[in-house]
């Protein structure tokens, strides 16, 4: 695993461990707790979102897009903090899917833009516009 990569599964770790140090609930709950968490962090995006439109009467413009990019982040590192408190080996079932997302979605776009690149290659010889 590339170094970054284990780097941000180790903060992950640490902050689903000060999380777990913190809490008396039963560990189903701390789970809940935590999906539902991630809600209330797109729920920040979606103000953010909102703000740097400025389409809030009462707010105007109250958030910039670099807050948007922040509070995206928020809601990326909570869901990755809540799958390490679901299952400690977070990174590989994290890592095997994003394979099956490659393998299903990359390799058809990429099918796609191949055979797009091949007619207009092949029509471009011919004279014709694609």
């Amino acid at each position: 695993m590339e170094t970054h990569v284990t780097d941000t599964w180790q903060t992950i770790a640490r902050l689903a461990g000060r999380l777990e140090d913190h809490s008396t609930l039963p560990r189903e709950q701390r789970i809940l707790l935590q999906l539902l968490k991630i809600q209330e962090e797109a729920g920040e995006v979606a103000e953010a979102v909102i703000g740097a439109m400025g389409q809030n009467p009462r707010k105007g413009h109250s958030h910039t897009w670099e807050d948007v990019e922040s509070e995206v982040c928020d809601v990326i590192v909570t869901g990755m903090v809540a799958l390490i408190r679901m299952n400690p080996e977070a990174a590989a079932v994290f890592a095997r899917h994003m394979k099956r997302i490659a393998a299903r979605d990359l390799s058809e776009a990429e099918d796609a833009t191949t055979a797009q690149r091949t007619v207009t290659v092949h029509n471009s010889t011919m004279g014709q516009k694609s």
